[in-house]
């Protein structure tokens, strides 16, 4: 494997994921949480910050037609569920670009669902066409790799914290499936920021709920690694993967930062 980045409970790996994904072992890994390519870079534009920008995002998102697509989820799909542990699940992230595609194939390759969650983001940018409704939520995919096997759902944790980012969620009641949780915040994209980066209280929710302290957690399309920030404050372990130097290096900078900033805590 091509190591790229290595400290206690955080690696990050450079390369192809899918040919990266064939050398971990059968039933490895607790918990996979994977935001891959959506690809939607068509060329047209989208809002940012009150701007006209270009929504390409980078080779890597450029669709090469439905069926190649497909195949490609098809692909790293099925390598999670061989190095799933039978206990184990996956979360994936997606749009309507990408996410019926992946829903088909968690089903037809035998994964269980469990839940879809509505990541509902109250402050998306507006549509700059007017021609369309605002797309203002994605859709996170929760599956077990057995159907007949018992996964990890923390449910006290998850009725009865506090989660002051979202205001849906009721004290004291039951988590429901649509989540009202903002985009990054400007601190997390202070060393720069990852085109489709994902909020680090997202993330923190998705490893709180599903996993156990000390579990290993993969992000195969890593970015910037908000999953393996999450994954590392609460003492889980994490693999990511990226084929982009640039996104492993900007991964580096967050993780080491978070590392000072947890040090320093525990000196005070």
């Amino acid at each position: 494997m091509s190591l790229y980045y290595q400290k206690p409970k955080f690696t990050l790996f450079l390369g192809d994921s899918l040919e990266l994904l064939k050398k971990f072992k059968d039933n490895s890994i607790d918990m996979i949480f994977a935001d891959p390519p959506y690809f939607l870079s068509s060329g047209t534009f989208t809002c940012q910050n009150g701007r006209m920008v270009s929504v390409k995002k980078g080779n890597w998102d450029i669709s090469n037609g439905i069926k190649k697509d497909f195949d490609f989820h098809l692909n790293w799909i099925k390598e999670c569920k061989r190095i799933l542990k039978p206990t184990g699940a996956i979360w994936i992230s997606g749009t309507y670009h990408s996410i019926y595609q992946c829903g088909f194939i968690l089903q037809s390759t035998g994964y269980h669902i469990l839940n879809d969650i509505s990541w509902f983001k109250p402050n998306a940018s507006p549509n700059l066409s007017c021609r369309f409704f605002t797309a203002s939520h994605e859709t996170l995919l929760w599956a077990r790799k057995d159907k007949k096997a018992k996964h990890t759902f923390n449910y006290e944790k998850m009725r009865n914290s506090e989660w002051p980012e979202d205001f849906i969620k009721k004290p004291n009641s039951q988590m429901r499936s649509v989540w009202a949780i903002n985009t990054p915040k400007a601190i997390e994209k202070r060393f720069n920021k990852h085109p489709t980066q994902k909020p680090i209280d997202l993330l923190k929710r998705i490893v709180l709920s599903s996993t156990n302290k000390d579990d290993l957690v993969l992000d195969p399309f890593t970015g910037s690694s908000t999953t393996g920030l999450a994954a590392y404050l609460y003492g889980r372990r994490f693999i990511g993967i990226d084929n982009e130097k640039k996104y492993l290096d900007l991964s580096i900078k967050r993780f080491e930062e978070l590392d000072k900033n947890l040090k320093n805590k525990f000196k005070k």
